[in-house]
């Protein structure tokens, strides 16, 4: 039988990249590894964030809704419970809003990183995967509702030329169109 995960670094924090939650899933199931996941998709903020990790990753009520906190409460507190086996992380849909700028994304995955740090230490494998989502502005609800389609459901057909050139990557294709 294959290996999960045996080409990632038994304590990282990295893109997830190739993988899927689901595969992540598997792989923690069928490595005998604690599974913690969040979906951070509704947060706004750092507050937001530490909540919504706080409840889906099913932490103790003490939890004192900060990063300190919740590196205590993935170190020592589950250190004292006893032997582990390992964990796989995922951190899905980090927000890129002013609100949550690069810096605070930064000390958030340091947090996570310094918790990999603390495992490898005691020789268990922690694996934290994490994917960013795209900033983007809330859709008022009487846009939803109009009876005119916005510009962008008007495009129905678009040649592959058109999105080859769509990107400001793509230099050769602007030239050659020019």
């Amino acid at each position: 039988m294959e290996q999960p995960l045996r080409n990632v670094r038994p304590n990282i924090v990295q893109s997830i990249r190739a993988f899927t939650v689901k595969d992540l899933q598997a792989a923690a199931e069928t490595l005998g590894h604690h599974f913690l996941y969040a979906n951070l998709a509704t947060a706004l903020n750092k507050q937001d964030i530490l909540e919504l990790i706080s409840t889906q990753f099913q932490l103790p009520p003490h939890n004192g809704k900060n990063l300190d906190a919740l590196y205590d409460c993935l170190t020592d507190t589950v250190y004292k419970s006893g032997p582990q086996t390992g964990f796989v992380c995922v951190l899905e849909h980090i927000p890129t809003s002013p609100k949550f700028d690069k810096e605070a994304r930064e000390q958030l995955l340091d947090v996570f990183r310094d918790v990999a740090d603390f495992w490898a230490e005691r020789k268990v494998p922690f694996r934290c995967f994490y994917s960013f989502s795209v900033a983007r502005a809330p859709r008022p609800a009487d846009l939803e509702q109009a009876d005119e389609p916005l510009l962008t459901d008007k495009l129905v057909d678009v040649s592959p030329q058109a999105l080859r050139m769509s990107s400001p990557f793509n230099a050769g294709y602007w030239l050659s169109a020019a």
